[in-house]
């Protein structure tokens, strides 16, 4: 989790929250003492009752802000901690997009329920051996999963949700970009008998709201930011670019700044990933690439050693990046471009991370000027244009790279903070899920002591099935670059029913095409 261990006069003190002792011992002791504007809103809301609709900024703190509350629950179902049977049933089942997501919402929650008696954590995903998850349910009230490798458990009846009371999706806008909605459909119809639902998603689009009216019943919004909301504490930058050789010598400028602690370098492939890693080694810089066709153990040393500070420079793919969440990283450096303007406010949210200053710097070559008039219109601001002395582009673009303030907008992050909505993968739209069941996808952001994992970048994280065209998934090509080998044998038909009938008495619909 992200924190922000600054006082806040502004904020709300968690002691003033209707949560547990124990939980609220354990928050001290992780030394944070005031809550982010998203959980000042959500935890009494969730704590309450009722389904939520909840649109937030990267940085907000979105995990602890629905962890506290279900984690409390789990406390007054259980005040005297007793041994729970040991059975794979649990009581809260988080869904998340990607293995990296899923693991570091796990590892959130350990951190929180440390030294209380009766709460067991398990995760579920792909790219682990299933001997091991199967062993690690049993017993675990609360249960961070991926869609897919979720679904192969309950088919096998390892794991039964039936018992589940609390259901969070977190990153519902991912999930529908990576072809989720179907096995969304199935998992709704496994655990129908919950009493709250608590959807999180970075906007509110039709589609998103069209999964929302199925999914939860009377939802309040919390909506606390918009789309192109500006990241106030982040310096944003474009340099022009004449070729990739003069983008090479531009990023070996900026990785040479004696102000860089970190830095995250985007690249648009996963070659050209470990090709820039290899290309900064050689000349004497430290650094490695992460990106999803790599085995799930490696991707996991590589996180590990950027958050120990061991790694300096790290060369990722979006969907394998979004496990990042480093207070240190100082600098993000977009060498090649995202695929989706959206991506971009993503990956420069791994900067500028637990109320500190960032700098985000965009290389573009002039046939990408097209790229960037798209996010300067979805971010509503303009990326000032920058030269470094000696590296000057040649030729001048046909349009300026911004003539507007230098970076703009993102409040300052809190506990729990991280962007969770990293960077794109796999298909936006129906069609093959990115996530192939062995491998997920890149995790949201949060701070240190984190699980990573995910064995491809062609699935935004673990699962992959074939999803078939369904209404809440954009139509769009596949993706090329950085796209992961779904397996055949994770794959689960999906025609048929879609998100649609009436619900009646509190009961969740069932999805009955339209």
């Amino acid at each position: 989790m992200t924190f922000s261990k600054e006082t806040n006069p502004s904020g709300n003190d968690f002691q003033n929250f209707a949560l547990a002792a124990p939980l609220l011992k354990n928050v001290a002791e992780l030394g944070y003492t005031q809550a982010t504007e998203v959980q000042a809103q959500v935890i009494p809301a969730a704590l309450a009752g009722g389904d939520l609709l909840v649109s937030s900024q990267t940085g907000s703190g979105k995990t602890a802000a629905f962890l506290l509350p279900l984690i409390n629950q789990l406390i007054e179902d259980n005040p005297n901690g007793s041994p729970v049977p040991g059975r794979a049933q649990p009581k809260v089942l988080v869904l998340c997009p990607t293995r990296e997501l899923a693991q570091q919402v796990a590892a959130d929650a350990v951190n929180l329920v440390r030294g209380m008696k009766g709460i067991r954590i398990a995760t579920v995903m792909g790219g682990m051996p299933y001997g091991k998850q199967i062993q690690a349910l049993k017993g675990a009230l609360l249960v961070v999963a991926t869609p897919g490798r979720l679904l192969d458990l309950t088919d096998s009846k390892a794991i039964r949700l039936d018992d589940v009371k609390q259901l969070v999706i977190d990153e519902a806008d991912r999930m529908l970009d990576m072809g989720f909605a179907d096995d969304l459909e199935a998992i709704d119809k496994r655990c129908a008998a919950r009493t709250q639902t608590l959807m999180f998603s970075a906007t509110f689009a039709p589609k998103i709201m069209s999964l929302a009216n199925e999914l939860t019943t009377n939802a309040k919004r919390i909506e606390l930011a918009h789309a192109g909301e500006k990241h106030a504490n982040i310096e944003q930058k474009l340099h022009w670019a004449d070729s990739m050789s003069h983008k090479h010598k531009l990023l070996e400028h900026i990785l040479a700044d004696a102000s860089l602690d970190q830095a995250v370098v985007f690249a648009s492939t996963q070659i050209e990933s470990e090709k820039i890693a290899d290309t900064l080694r050689a000349n004497g810089y430290e650094a490695s690439a992460l990106h999803g066709a790599m085995p799930q153990a490696v991707r996991m040393r590589r996180l590990e050693s950027l958050r120990k500070g061991h790694t300096k420079i790290l060369v990722a793919t979006d969907v394998a990046a979004r496990g990042i969440d480093v207070p240190r990283i100082s600098h993000v450096i977009n060498f090649g471009l995202p695929m989706k303007p959206e991506d971009y406010t993503h990956r420069i949210g791994r900067t500028g991370r637990a109320g500190r200053n960032g700098v985000a710097i965009t290389l573009v070559e002039h046939r990408d000027r097209a790229k960037i008039r798209n996010i300067e219109r979805f971010t509503q601001q303009d990326i000032v244009a920058s030269v470094i002395a000696g590296l000057e582009p040649q030729a001048k673009p046909s349009f300026g790279g911004g003539g507007g303030r230098p970076g703009g907008g993102r409040s300052g992050g809190g506990f729990g903070g991280g962007n969770r909505s990293g960077g794109g993968g796999g298909r936006y739209g129906s069609g093959a899920r990115s996530e192939s069941r062995s491998g997920g996808g890149g995790g949201g952001n949060r701070s240190g002591n984190h699980f990573e994992s995910r064995s491809g970048d062609s699935r935004p994280s673990g699962d992959s099935r074939p999803a078939g065209a369904n209404r809440f998934a954009d139509s769009r090509p596949p993706r090329s670059a950085d796209s992961r080998p779904a397996r055949s044998g994770d794959s689960r038909p999906s025609a048929g029913p879609r998100f649609a009938k009436p619900k009646s008495g509190g009961q969740r619909r069932n999805f009955s095409g339209s």
